[in-house]
């Protein structure tokens, strides 16, 4: 990214009062074998979203499990935006875990079931809205607001996923092969973009 679109999108962040440390950061590797160099972290809120942590089960995530690329924060952070902007009402949306400061490893001994991914910076779990509006992480697919639910799938597809994972119950769906449904998946989605 050129200098000039740093400082751009540093000034828009500054004036929604988000603090993002803006530089060009690396996925190396695949998402299960990889690892981020020069990650950027996710700030844990913001006027259009807040952080949970899935091991906690409390808001904000912590901080090293908010790590990604610059462009996966930007996708997010744009998205969020995007969605916000277009469901005012909604409730803020909700980011579970991208990578640990310099990727690799998360797996069970980060907490719970861990991730097989979420390796090199390119994942991020965001978690449904939940039809009544609370700020929590859904429990299953019958909390969910599936038209919110949906727009945030289409929303970043539109941003540019290589692929959407999302619960078999939600009944949420897409290009087949871009959005699949993949068991664990009911409470949140799981956006993954492609190396560039």
């Amino acid at each position: 990214m050129q200098l000039a679109t740093h400082i751009a999108l540093g000034l828009a962040m500054a004036a929604s009062g988000l603090q993002v440390q803006w530089h060009h950061s690396t996925a190396l590797g695949t998402h299960t074998a990889g690892r981020l160099e020069h990650g950027v972290r996710l700030p844990a809120e913001g006027r259009t979203f807040f952080t949970w942590d899935p091991v906690l089960r409390r808001s904000p995530n912590r901080d090293w499990r908010r790590w990604g690329t610059d462009r996966l924060v930007r996708v997010v952070l744009d998205v969020a935006r995007d969605h916000h902007a277009a469901h005012p009402r909604a409730p803020r949306m909700a980011i579970g875990d991208l990578s640990r400061p310099h990727g690799g490893d998360f797996g069970p001994r980060f907490g719970y079931i861990g991730h097989a991914s979420h390796q090199n910076g390119l994942d991020v779990d965001v978690y449904y809205p939940r039809a009544d509006a609370r700020e929590l992480a859904p429990r299953d697919a019958g909390d969910i607001d599936r038209r919110l639910s949906q727009a945030l799938v289409d929303r970043f597809l539109a941003a540019g996923a290589q692929v959407i994972f999302v619960g078999p119950n939600t009944g949420l769906g897409g290009p087949p092969g871009r959005v699949q449904a993949l068991v664990h998946h009911d409470n949140h989605l799981h956006v993954r973009l492609g190396q560039e």
